[in-house]
């Protein structure tokens, strides 16, 4: 079992994502696949004249401000448009893929945080009307289901809170707790780069291998979204899963060129 995640960015290719999962499926790889959309979002956003906002935490991560309109326009972007066409996509090779947010069947369930510390002009304030959260409990039996009936699921954010609420959570670390719950073998983030780089933006400081015990002092090389990547892997390896690889999903085969160890390894 491998859980793979893909990117939102700009520059990612969907078609040869699916073309290479299709080919895995007919293999016997067994997967789940875990998506973003926050380029397209960022578009749809402004079209729709309620821009996109991102806040800093103390600690140095970004995240989308997600008020109520905010989380409205995400569901119709990643629930919608981009969770559809990928499994449009997928049907056309000839897999029978389903599409789920998080909320569908409580798939992804954790606390909404009632409120966080974001660092704006060089000062700590308080946001509370965030509809943010983090993965706590993942829904096995019923992507068991899925998978034990010939179905592949493909899943996006956002998750359901513990009263009910919908929730933006991170897509890689739901990626992870994903691997984690399933007891994948492999957890595999794809992105519009080819994976964690020592001189942001230099693609030829490429670091290839990661020990679990070296990820605290390489995560100062963790630039803007990464730093949630390496987060994630963090998070996934601590939980029992045995490799995570941060990959290139602009790669032909950005799947297994990943599982061949291109990108970063962490192991």
């Amino acid at each position: 079992m491998i859980v793979v995640k893909v990117g939102g960015s700009e520059g990612i290719n969907l078609d040869t994502l699916c073309e290479d999962l299709a080919s895995l499926t007919q293999e016997g790889q067994n997967w789940i696949l875990v998506h973003g959309g926050s380029h397209q979002t960022n578009l749809i956003a402004e079209k729709l004249g309620h821009p996109p906002r991102f806040v800093t935490s103390p600690s140095g991560y970004t995240s989308r401000h997600t008020d109520r309109q905010t989380l409205e326009i995400f569901e119709m972007v990643y629930c919608g448009q981009i969770n559809k066409g990928i499994v449009e996509r997928l049907q056309k090779l000839g897999i029978n893929a389903i599409g789920l947010s998080g909320i569908d069947g409580r798939i992804w369930q954790g606390p909404r945080k009632e409120a966080i510390r974001v660092v704006e002009n060089g000062r700590t304030r308080i946001l509370r009307d965030n509809l943010t959260g983090i993965v706590k409990e993942v829904n096995t039996s019923l992507l068991a289901n899925l998978l034990e009936g010939g179905y592949y699921p493909v899943l996006t954010p956002p998750a359901i809170s513990t009263k009910g609420e919908a929730i933006n959570v991170d897509g890689d670390r739901a990626a992870g707790a994903t691997a984690v719950a399933l007891q994948a073998d492999t957890l595999l983030l794809l992105s519009n780069i080819p994976g964690l780089l020592k001189d942001f933006p230099d693609e030829s400081s490429l670091i290839t291998h990661v020990k679990e015990s070296e990820i605290e002092s390489i995560s100062d090389y963790a630039k803007g979204r990464m730093k949630m990547k390496v987060l994630g892997a963090k998070e996934a390896m601590k939980g029992g899963v045995k490799r995570v690889i941060i990959g290139d999903a602009r790669n032909p085969n950005p799947v297994r060129d990943a599982l061949a160890g291109k990108g970063t390894v962490f192991e």
